[in-house]
């Protein structure tokens, strides 16, 4: 049984559970259509997590991933803190207010949270994905047991081994150009930026797990390569956000249709970890700023709220707008036409070889 009949989709289409922008509508128009949709439950509780699958649910009957956030613990540094919230001072300042007083840990990893565990065994979805990491044998062998086919992500042959000695069904190959949060497993260690076409041919080859090649793919000339380099499927994350289901506002959409779209940067600025963002005005005061961020999530506390800060006084610029290096060819179309769109010049391309 290849990959993709054991996901239950009939495209080699993935679209990427971008936490916060993955909606219950885009996910399930993406299945929908038959590609295999996604939502993002790393920044949400069990609470908001079961709301999002009931969601999908309500407007589907195929199969859709769930994702999750397996970051290892906080290392709280109370210097290295306040450090941070001393030089960001001054550009909330420049909005009328204070950084927080302290960070809070905003996201609870899927490793350590038992609440979530339960929920997902409960509700037993189709498909579970994790992101920054693999969670404990016990947590893998009761989603197994729930009868979930299980995916991770993986930016190097380490990971994706680690991944294949987890017992995992496939590996989610994410290079470099990715838009969103990069998903090493230790975000402290040398990162070989090993880019797309090379890290999916790599895992193909060497991993001896069907593949599912992520970054920078945003059409079906694209999805076709990928497939021709012997991934089993794609996935497509910056190219969804412009559709109309996603839960992008309509400043990011406003920065994806622009000049931004150009220049994507790699950045720890605004959560902590590296992620992708188009390059915007926290990515160019991080590019400068000597300190070094705290960790992740405790430095999205305080991106997240220098954000509203700004918003509130009518300035877009400090916002998240994960975006991969293809971002230039976005189209702004309904999730099920993209889909649609996808497949033919997927086909047409195998077509011409």
């Amino acid at each position: 049984m290849t990959l993709l009949e054991r996901l239950g989709v009939s495209l080699p289409i993935v679209q990427a559970p971008m936490a916060g922008i993955s909606t219950p509508e885009l996910a399930a128009s993406v299945s929908n259509a038959g590609g295999l949709g996604s939502i993002g439950v790393g920044a949400t509780d069990p609470a908001g997590a079961r709301a999002l699958i009931e969601g999908v649910r309500a407007r589907t009957d195929r199969p859709f991933n769930v994702n999750l956030f397996v970051h290892a613990s906080a290392r709280r540094d109370p210097a290295g803190e306040a450090a941070w919230l001393e030089a960001l001072a001054p550009v909330f300042a420049r909005y009328g207010t204070e950084p927080p007083a302290r960070l809070r840990t905003l996201y609870k990893s899927f490793a350590e949270d038992d609440e979530m565990l339960a929920m997902l065994t409960e509700l037993a979805p189709a498909v579970v994905s994790f992101h920054f990491g693999l969670p404990g044998a016990e947590r893998i062998a009761a989603l197994r047991s729930a009868g979930c086919v299980l995916l991770a992500t993986a930016t190097s042959l380490a990971e994706a081994e680690a991944i294949a000695r987890a017992g995992l069904d496939a590996v989610v190959a994410q290079g470099w150009e990715a838009g969103g949060h990069r998903g090493v497993f230790d975000p402290e260690a040398a990162d070989d930026r090993l880019g797309t076409m090379a890290l999916t041919r790599l895992l193909v080859v060497r991993s001896g797990l069907p593949v599912i090649a992520a970054g920078a793919i945003m059409d079906g000339h694209a999805i076709a390569a990928a497939l021709a380099l012997g991934a089993a499927a794609a996935q497509l994350g910056t190219a969804f956000v412009a559709c109309p289901e996603s839960g992008a506002d309509q400043a990011y959409r406003h920065a994806l249709a622009g000049p931004a779209a150009d220049h994507t940067v790699m950045t720890r600025a605004i959560s902590g970890r590296p992620a992708r963002c188009l390059k915007n005005r926290f990515t160019e005061w991080g590019e400068h700023v000597a300190v070094v961020p705290p960790g992740y999530p405790m430095t999205y506390d305080a991106g997240k709220a220098l954000n509203a800060a700004a918003n509130r006084a009518g300035e877009s610029g400090f916002g998240a707008h994960w975006a991969g290096q293809g971002a230039p060819l976005a189209r702004a179309m309904p999730a099920a036409e993209l889909v649609t769109v996808l497949a033919d010049e997927c086909r047409a391309a195998a077509r011409r070889g």
